[in-house]
């Protein structure tokens, strides 16, 4: 069974006092407020709730605004956007369970709160139940883009799979990751990657049709707002 990390109330104290101390140092476009850029589509972390944003980075932004005085402004946008639109100045921070890398460090600042990973989800019952990226050679997995795991992936390709006289992985590249989850499902690809935590709500709301295949925790990272 995937684990999946957990936070506990100190830890979730600690993270938010070393966000709010980063925070603090930033300028903000408007009073009174921060002003976040969140895919919504990202349960349980971020997603719409009878029209409004929730999930687990919303209620953590919401708190750390409320401390400082201030309102948190969740705008909606597409994972891939997030950066370029943090660049152009949409929004103070990236409120959208990034994990945080030596390429993205290069481009913005990020402050973690959170540990994660990914987990496989695969079709219940299928033949093809894949534990470990490894078992991805020549086999179509479904991805949302600009996910950290997608350079990881084309490297074991190229290093793993050809180098062992396997086929590549086909990773194929959706916008958002229920998009992706409804590919696993119409047959398109093969198997999905994607985070942990949200695997398992993908087998909450699905479980009849979906189980995360791996066993262990894929490629640990950590978490972090950007700003």
């Amino acid at each position: 069974m995937t684990r999946i990390f957990a936070p506990r109330p100190l830890t979730l104290l600690l993270c938010a006092a070393a966000a709010l101390t980063s925070f603090s140092a930033l300028a903000f476009q408007q009073s009174g407020k921060i002003t976040a850029g969140s895919d919504m589509t990202f349960f349980p972390y971020e997603y719409m709730e009878n029209n409004k944003p929730a999930g687990f980075d919303i209620e953590l932004l919401d708190g750390l605004a409320k401390t400082m005085g201030r309102e948190a402004v969740n705008i909606d946008t597409r994972f891939p956007n997030l950066i370029p639109g943090l660049q152009g100045g949409r929004f103070d921070i990236t409120n959208s369970s990034m994990y945080i890398t030596a390429e993205r460090l290069k481009v913005i600042d990020m402050v973690p709160y959170l540990k994660s990973g990914e987990a496989i989800l695969a079709r219940k019952g299928g033949d093809y139940q894949p534990k470990t990226p490894e078992d991805f050679c020549g086999h179509k997995i479904g991805s949302m883009g600009a996910t950290s795991w997608l350079a990881q992936l084309q490297k074991l390709s190229a290093d793993y799979c050809v180098k062992k006289g396997l086929k590549p992985i086909a990773l194929s590249v959706y916008t958002t990751d229920p998009q992706t989850t409804q590919a696993l499902l119409s047959r398109a690809v093969d198997a999905q990657i994607t985070d942990a935590a949200v695997a398992r709500g993908v087998v909450e709301k699905l479980g009849d049709r979906v189980v995360i295949s791996s066993d262990t925790l894929i490629y640990p990272v950590l978490n972090g707002f950007g700003g």
